[in-house]
């Protein structure tokens, strides 16, 4: 099977900025661009990125899941970035051209196309590392996808980290690159360790996120999810779960949680926990490896609420459900 995210379509959308204005988008090829040795990007990490998904209806038609908050997303990010400001109707445009000339590469249920737009700064000039590239690249690659975690009934093994941080704290809800690399060393060393499938960063005890993912807790008739901040990316699969999470009649509780009250309140039989985001969707924990010890989630098992919750966003995000919120534009 194709890794996730390795396969891409034949083209992407791209424009460019010149340091006045943007160039009129085009499709070009999607294995290659032209960027200079010297481009900002390659030695002052100015780049950000986001992750959205296309889908195939039951009746033919295809759809984009909450494209506009994503686009939101990146134009937050380039500005925390100090990157050039994204033009977000031009962005909407590369996306939906994109899609819309390669609706046959959208993959059948549970398949999906992934999309990957993408802002660096590409001016040449390596003597600024204190002052932001005036030039940059703007583009949107697609690539046909399935379940990112496909384990069935697995669910997985999540290492809590009190020592470290993903990322710098003020960085947390940028969606860049550098954020991710920063993690590589404590997840990898966990897989490695503790046979962990991610990393759980509580710095002081403070519950935070994943290397790649929101992190939920689910308590009988309670979500718990920590309040939106700097320090972690504000995800948008994690906004659409607890919209659909009060709609079912639970409570939502957006508040700081400790790792001690996290292992405590796990210790219930119909304690829960997941990741959610665009790639992983909402996927269960298991077990939680703290202060070298494991400890079950629950049952340990897949969660009931958590299985409910999944299937009522990718209910809307297949076409199975009513739209009742507005989260689809059609392409």
């Amino acid at each position: 099977m194709t890794a996730f995210g390795t396969q891409f379509v034949p083209e992407m959308a791209l424009a460019t900025f010149d340091g006045e204005q943007w160039s009129t988008p085009s499709l070009v090829r999607s294995d290659s661009i032209s960027l200079h040795p010297g481009a900002h990007v390659l030695h002052y990490a100015s780049t950000c990125f986001e992750g959205l998904k296309a889908f195939s209806h039951p009746d033919g038609s295809h759809h984009i899941f909450r494209m506009d908050q994503n686009i939101k997303r990146m134009a937050q990010s380039s500005r925390l970035l100090s990157l050039p400001e994204v033009d977000e109707s031009m962005l909407r445009t590369m996306i939906l051209d994109l899609v819309g000339r390669y609706t046959d590469e959208i993959p059948a249920s549970p398949g999906t196309l992934y999309l990957r737009p993408t802002h660096m700064g590409t001016e040449a000039a390596i003597g600024k590392a204190a002052a932001p590239s005036n030039e940059s690249m703007l583009y949107v690659l697609a690539s046909p996808v399935g379940d990112y975690f496909a384990g069935g009934d697995a669910t997985l093994r999540v290492l809590i980290d009190q020592e470290g941080m993903r990322c710098a704290p003020h960085m947390g809800m940028v969606k860049s690159g550098g954020n991710y690399a920063s993690a590589l060393q404590v997840l990898n060393k966990a897989r490695k360790e503790y046979q962990a499938d991610q990393v759980l960063f509580c710095p002081h005890g403070d519950v935070q996120e994943t290397a790649a993912a929101n992190f939920i807790l689910i308590d009988g008739n309670e979500l718990i999810t920590k309040a939106l901040d700097s320090s972690f990316l504000h995800g948008v699969t994690r906004a659409s779960v607890l919209t659909l999470a009060a709609e079912m009649g639970l409570t939502v509780s957006e508040r700081d949680l400790s790792a001690d009250e996290l292992i405590e309140r796990i210790a219930n039989p119909d304690a829960e926990a997941a990741l959610s985001g665009t790639a992983a969707v909402l996927t269960p924990v298991g077990t939680l490896i703290y202060q070298g010890k494991d400890y079950t989630v629950g049952t340990g098992k897949p969660g009931v609420t958590t299985l409910k919750l999944r299937k009522a966003l990718n209910d809307i995000q297949f076409g199975v459900a009513e739209d009742r919120f507005g989260w689809l534009t059609q392409v």
